[in-house]
Order: C-alpha cells, then structure tokens, then sequence
C-alpha cells in the first residue's frame, strides 16, 4: 500500500455535497481507503477566469492502485459527478488532484507528480498542512510548514468547516 494525497475541490452547486459524494467514491474503491481529511477551506478562485469561490480540501489515502489507475479512478468520479471540462481553471462541480504518491516523482503526458505549482498555491498547502505539516514534497527542500511560513500572510483561504473528528471522516454526519 502507498499513502497519497488527494486535493478535492468544488465552486458550483452544493459545494460540500461535492466533496463528501467524491471521498465517499473514494472510498468505496476496492484497492483505495482515505484514512485522514483535512479541515475545509473555502477560497478564491485561481486563475483569469471570474467565478464563485472554492472549498477545497486535501484527503489522505491508502492505495494499492499505481499511479496512472489512480488517476483513472480520479478522473471516473469527476466524470460521475458531472465535472465539465469546457474552461481551463473554470467551475467545476468536483476536481480531484492527485498531489503526491509515496514520495515518487512521476512526468507523463498525463500525470505529473507532485502536482505541478503545489509549492505555489495556498489552497493546496494549508490543508495538507493540517495532515502533513512535516512532510518535504519529492520536489522541494522544505517541509509544507515552511513553504506556508515563506508566505508570509496567509490571503484568499478561510477556514470554512474544521474537521473535529465527530461524523464518518471527521467532517460529515452519518
């Protein structure tokens, strides 16, 4: 088994319906188990294009998949779930990234690992902070604490729904 990480995202619709209906897909995936989630954060969007904010989040998992399955499965449940892929960084109901697997570094025409600009984009780093704070991305030399520190204030992330650990998940009643 490999622990990866997923970056989960959604601005159209019930946005926090996204999210749960995508871990629960998930997790209802033989070879795939998500062990841990961060708090929620709701942000602005990234990129030119004008629209609503985001809640993103990042969910721990435990996966027997290799790399390219998993982005298979990713890519099933945004399909499932509606994501249209009509503007590059536009709404989308659900996107699902895979931002790191074990600590490989992967360069395909189709997957990129450690998700390119993770370094680069605070809706990624402050939830995988709550999970990883220590954790050095295969493609830096500092822990995800420290890349947030180079940030200096913390602009356009808001806490929206902390994960207490009550409900399936930490985050969602049952």
């Amino acid at each position: 088994m490999f622990k990866a990480f997923i970056g989960l995202g959604s601005n159209i619709g019930n946005r926090e319906q996204f999210l749960e209906q995508a871990i629960r897909l998930l997790h209802k995936q033989p070879q795939i188990a998500v062990t841990r989630l961060s708090s929620i954060y709701e942000t602005e969007p990234y990129g030119p294009v004008k629209q609503e904010p985001f809640l993103n989040m990042v969910a721990e998992i435990q996966t027997s998949l290799p790399p390219h399955d998993l982005l298979q499965v990713t890519q099933d449940i945004e399909r499932r779930l509606k994501r249209e892929r009509l503007i590059r960084w536009g709404p989308r109901t659900i996107d699902l990234d895979i931002l790191t697997y074990a600590d490989k570094m992967i360069e395909t025409d189709s997957l990129v690992i450690p998700h390119p600009e993770i370094t680069k984009r605070l809706f990624v780093l402050v939830p995988l902070c709550d999970l990883e704070p220590d954790l050095v991305l295969a493609c830096d030399t500092l822990t995800v604490k420290e890349r947030l520190k180079g940030f200096g204030r913390i602009k356009g992330v808001q806490l929206w729904k902390k994960n207490n650990g009550v409900g399936e998940f930490g985050l969602f009643e049952s």
